[in-house]
C-alpha cells in the first residue's frame, strides 16, 4: 500500500556557507531500523561529510529531510520496503544464462567445449553447456558459479517462504510450482554437474580472455580458440598446478579452493533440489565426497587462467572452502569426522584476509566471507561455538576500525571496505557477515556499520547512486553498465549489482578503460575513490553474476525481520 506523502523537516546547523547535499537510502527504511543521512557540504572535489542519525523517527509514510537549504530525496518508512526484493536479483541471473537464454530468446555456445590440460583427454569434446556468463563477457568459472549457487541456497534454506514462483525452469514467464530461486539454483548445479563428469575429474573454467573482442550478443560470439569462430571453447581441467596466464603462468598450488566449493554446493544442493529435481539431487549428492577427498589429497589454491591479459581470479586461500565443504558433508552424512575436519580447517584462517587490508589482487581472497565460520558457530552442540563467533566478530571489527580511523568519507559512511575491483562484492560480504553475527548473538555493537553498508548499496553514498540496476524504489541507478545489453540497445542489466568504486590509482592504471560517454559524477567524487556510470568503465560499472547473487540473502533477511516485527 502506498502511504501518504508528506514532508518531514529536520533542521541542523549549517556547517559552512557552501552547497549542501543530503544522501539517504533510496528505497527507504524499516520503522525500527537504524536510519542515517550523510550531509555533504562543500563543492566539487572538496566535500566535508556529516553523519546524521534520525533513527528515533519511526512514523510510516513518505518523508524528506530538510537541512539548511538542502532537501533530500523522498524516502519511505515502512515495514514493507524490502517486500519482494529477494527475488529481484534473479532477473539478472536469468539474463546471464548461457546455453538457452530466456532474456534474448535464443541459444548460444552450443558446442562447448574442448578439454585442455588433461593428461589423457586434451582435445576431446565435453558437453558443458549451460551455467551463467560471469559478467559482460561470456567467460564461465566454477569458482564464481559455486559461490553464487551457495549464496542462493543460504538465502532459500533460511527463508523459503519469501521466494515467489513466476518463471519456468527455462527462465521464461509462467509458474511451475517451484520457487524461482530453486530453478536458478538448479541451473547452476546442472552446469557444475557437467563440469565434474567423472570421479576425480573436475573443470574450473570455460573459455578465457580471448573472449574479449568487443560487445556482442552471446549467440554471435566471434571468439576463435582454434576450433573455428563460435565452434567450441576450451574447458580447463583442474590440475592443481600453474596454467597459462598471458606470457606467464598463474601460481596455482593445489585443488582445494575449487573442489571444496564443489563439495559444499553438491552436499547442500542435493538436499535443496531433492523435492523438485530428485535425479539431479541424487547425482550431485553422490559426488560431494569425491570432490572433498580430492581437496584433501591435493591441498592448495587453484587460480583461473588468461592468455592475453594479466587479469585473472587470483584466489590465494583455500582452507575456508574446505571448511565449508567439510561442514556440509557433516550435515549430509552425520559423520562427525567431517565436523572435526571443518573445525581444523577453520582455525587455519580465523579472519578472511581482505578484512582490514587496504588492497588485494583481483578476487584474491574469494569469496570474501567465510560462511563455514557461521555454520560452525551456529552448531549448538559444537564446543567451538564461541571460538567461531569470535572469528566472525574479529573480521567485522577489523573493517569497523578501518572505517572509523579512515578518510573523512570512510568515517562518515562507516565504510571500511577497500576500494578495489568489485568493492561492492566486499561490501555485500561484510553486510552478510554482520547480519549473520547479529542473528546468532543478538549483539548490536556493529548495527551502525551494518546499516551503513546496506544503505551504501542503496544510494546513501557520495554519488547518490543505488548500485542495483532498476531496483524498485530507487531513483538513481546505473543506466549505462558495462554490458552488451546497453551497447546492443536491448535493455538494462535489471537486478544486477555493479562492481562499485575503486581507488583513483587503480582506475588510472587499468587497460582499455575510458570515460567516453556516460555520467562521470565528477562533482561528487571523493579524493580516495571513483565511480562512473559509463559503459566504458568495466572497473566500477560492470555487474557480476556472483556479486548479484550475494544480494539475495541480505534482502531476504531484512524482509523476514520486518515480518517478525509485525
Amino acid at each position: 500500500m502506498r502511504l501518504k506523502l508528506f514532508l518531514c523537516v529536520l533542521c541542523i546547523s549549517s556547517l559552512a556557507m557552501a552547497e549542501q547535499i543530503i544522501r539517504v537510502s533510496q528505497i527507504g527504511y524499516l520503522p525500527e531500523a537504524k536510519k542515517f543521512a550523510i550531509i555533504m557540504t562543500g563543492d566539487s572535489g572538496r566535500w566535508e561529510y556529516t553523519r546524521y542519525d534520525f533513527s528515533d523517527f519511526k512514523e510510516e509514510g513518505w518523508h524528506q529531510l530538510k537541512i539548511g537549504e538542502a532537501v533530500s530525496d523522498s524516502f519511505l518508512i515502512s515495514k514493507h520496503v524490502y517486500d519482494g526484493l529477494a527475488d529481484f536479483p534473479l532477473n539478472y541471473m536469468r539474463q546471464q544464462r548461457c546455453g538457452w537464454n530466456p532474456f534474448t530468446g535464443d541459444s548460444c555456445h552450443q558446442k562447448d567445449g574442448y578439454i585442455i590440460y588433461h593428461p589423457t583427454k586434451t582435445g576431446q569434446h565435453i558437453d558443458v553447456r549451460g551455467g551463467w556468463h560471469d559478467a559482460s563477457d561470456c567467460l564461465q568459472y566454477a569458482t564464481t558459479t559455486a559461490n553464487a549457487i551457495y549464496q542462493m541456497m543460504l538465502a532459500y534454506e533460511q527463508y523459503p517462504e519469501l521466494f515467489g514462483d513466476m518463471y519456468q525452469t527455462n527462465g521464461t514467464p509462467g509458474a511451475n510450482g517451484i520457487p524461482d530461486i530453486v530453478d536458478e539454483i538448479r541451473w547452476g548445479l546442472d552446469w557444475l554437474d557437467r563440469m565434474n563428469p567423472a570421479p576425480g575429474e573436475f573443470y574450473n573454467q570455460l573459455a578465457d580472455d580471448r573472449d574479449h573482442i568487443g560487445m556482442r550478443f552471446p549467440k554471435d560470439d566471434q571468439a576463435d580458440y582454434g576450433w573455428g569462430v563460435n565452434n567450441g571453447r576450451p574447458v580447463y581441467f583442474v590440475t592443481g598446478e600453474p596454467q597459462v596466464q598471458g606470457k606467464g603462468m598463474n601460481i596455482s598450488t593445489g585443488t582445494s579452493s575449487i573442489v571444496g566449493k564443489y563439495a559444499s554446493c553438491f552436499a547442500l544442493g542435493s538436499k535443496i533440489l531433492a523435492p523438485y529435481y530428485p535425479e539431479l539431487a541424487e547425482r550431485i549428492g553422490k559426488k560431494a565426497e569425491d570432490a572433498y577427498e580430492l581437496g584433501v589429497r591435493k591441498p592448495g589454491f587453484s587460480q583461473t587462467a588468461s592468455v592475453r591479459s594479466p587479469y585473472i581470479y587470483e584466489e590465494t586461500n583455500w582452507v575456508d572452502d574446505m571448511e565449508l565443504g567439510a561442514y556440509e558433508l557433516y550435515r549430509k552424512t552425520n559423520d562427525k569426522s567431517y565436523l572435526k575436519d571443518a573445525v581444523a580447517y577453520g582455525r587455519q584462517e580465523p579472519t578472511t584476509p581482505w578484512m582490514g587490508s587496504d588492497t588485494a589482487r583481483h578476487y584474491q581472497w574469494y569469496p570474501f566471507m567465510n560462511i563455514g565460520h557461521y555454520r560452525l558457530a551456529k552448531e549448538s552442540k559444537n564446543r567451538s561455538r564461541e571460538e567461531f563467533l569470535a572469528y566472525l566478530k574479529k573480521g567485522i571489527d577489523t573493517v569497523y576500525q578501518r572505517a572509523i580511523h579512515g578518510e573523512p568519507v570512510q568515517q562518515a559512511f562507516l565504510y571500511g571496505v577497500p576500494s578495489i575491483w568489485c568493492s561492492n562484492n566486499l561490501t555485500t560480504a561484510m553486510l552478510t557477515q554482520c547480519i549473520l553475527y547479529r542473528q546468532l548473538t543478538n549483539d548490536s555493537t556493529y548495527i551502525d556499520m551494518e546499516s551503513s553498508l546496506r544503505d551504501w548499496l542503496l544510494g546513501c553514498n557520495p554519488w547518490g547512486v543505488c548500485m542495483i540496476v532498476e531496483l524498485p524504489g530507487a531513483k538513481c541507478y546505473p543506466t549505462q553498465p558495462h554490458s552488451f545489453m546497453i551497447s546492443e540497445k536491448i535493455g538494462n542489466t535489471t537486478g544486477g549489482l555493479v562492481d562499485g568504486p575503486v581507488y583513483q590509482g587503480i582506475f588510472n592504471s587499468l587497460r582499455g578503460v575510458n570515460m567516453e560517454g556516460g555520467i562521470n559524477y565528477m562533482r561528487y567524487q571523493p579524493n580516495v575513490m571513483v565511480y562512473h556510470d559509463s559503459t566504458n568503465d568495466y572497473s566500477t560499472n560492470e555487474p557480476t553474476m556472483d556479486g548479484t547473487a550475494c544480494l539475495i540473502f541480505p534482502f531476504a533477511a531484512y524482509e523476514a525481520e520486518a515480518k517478525l516485527s509485525e
